[in-house]
């Protein structure tokens, strides 16, 4: 985590520069009307924001899950825990994971595992923090870039399969970084999968990350996946039944509007949290998170959007490299404009 924290994100962005939202300059809403309500897993969210997986199994992990808990809980938000893998290795470490449903008893909390965890270790983590949903997390490229990372991915698919049929909670395939396209979301989606979160670039850049600490890469491939404006679009365009989380380099309310409107029904941040909260505190952090809510607040009302069901009608315009690279993918980026 220390190490994340000392590298930069990027260098590619999260994309959503060559996204627009139109404004409406008569929206005829006042600010009180704007409800960014939502329901996930079966729960009510009172904004559609997941502080997304970070950290855990240390000291200082158990009181930054406490703080975002706690957070999360007050805000009405959802949370993802981090890798849980070694509380499996060290039950120490166990603490560190479920401090978080202990601050936040009745709000949407998520485990978080590797995608080639076996399926019964995977229900033993959702059963550890009494999880309303699984992450199964792929890394494969941070897996590569690792020295002592691993170098066989065979069997991943048939083991998703595995765990959704034990799991008694649903599963969500999380990218970490590097963004799903449409043929990943096809194939998870024939094993099963029905929520995706896309984890696009411009964020924590965890090739840059291991390069730092020698790993394979040496900081040539640190350009490596695609954005998270762009894979929403990739998995959008699909048409497929399934729910979206849109994370990946997210900052700011307008993007958090922006991925909304394209068809997200989540959007999740991590790094940009995380450091708020190392960098200052827990009451800094829920300033930052009370400002940024306002402003979304403030960007739906601006395109005359009521809730988070009315923002995705708004037309959404996308220019520059994301709508070059759908056309080049044969996917009509007139999909989200012209509505």
């Amino acid at each position: 985590m220390a190490l994340a924290l000392k590298t930069a994100e990027g260098p590619l962005t999260n994309g959503f520069e060559d996204v627009f939202l139109l404004p409406d300059s008569v929206p005829e809403l006042a600010f009180t009307e704007i409800d960014l309500s939502t329901e996930f897993l079966g729960k009510k969210l009172q904004y559609p924001l997941l502080i997304n997986a970070l950290t855990g199994g240390t000291e200082e992990a158990l009181r930054i899950n406490r703080d975002l808990g706690t957070l999360a809980a007050r805000n009405g938000l959802a949370m993802a825990v981090g890798s849980m893998t070694i509380a499996f290795e060290d039950r120490a470490a166990l603490e560190s994971f479920t401090v978080v449903r202990h601050v936040n008893p009745h709000g949407i909390v998520l485990a978080n595992c590797g995608a080639d965890i076996k399926p019964r270790l995977a229900c033993e983590a959702i059963e550890m923090i009494g999880a309303d949903g699984l992450q199964l997390h792929f890394n494969i490229t941070q897996e590569l870039a690792m020295p002592e990372g691993d170098r066989d991915f065979r069997g991943i698919l048939d083991n998703i399969m595995n765990i959704i049929a034990l799991s008694p909670v649903p599963v969500i395939a999380k990218e970490v970084g590097f963004g799903m396209t449409a043929e990943t979301v096809q194939r998870l989606y024939g094993a099963g999968i029905r929520i995706f979160d896309n984890g696009g670039s411009g964020g924590t850049n965890f090739i840059a990350i291991e390069d730092k600490r020698g790993g394979k890469f040496e900081h040539q491939l640190d350009e490596w996946g695609i954005s998270t404006a762009i894979s929403l679009a990739e998995i959008i365009s699909l048409g497929l039944p399934v729910k979206v989380v849109a994370s990946g380099g997210m900052r700011s309310s307008l993007d958090m509007a922006k991925a909304l409107a394209m068809g997200a029904d989540l959007v999740g941040i991590a790094g940009y949290f995380l450091n708020i909260l190392l960098q200052n505190s827990a009451e800094q952090l829920e300033k930052s998170i009370e400002s940024l809510l306002y402003q979304l607040r403030s960007v739906f009302l601006m395109s005359g959007a009521r809730d988070c069901q009315a923002i995705r009608t708004k037309p959404v315009v996308l220019c520059g490299r994301t709508a070059e690279w759908l056309r080049s993918r044969r996917i009509d980026p007139g999909l989200w404009s012209h509505r």
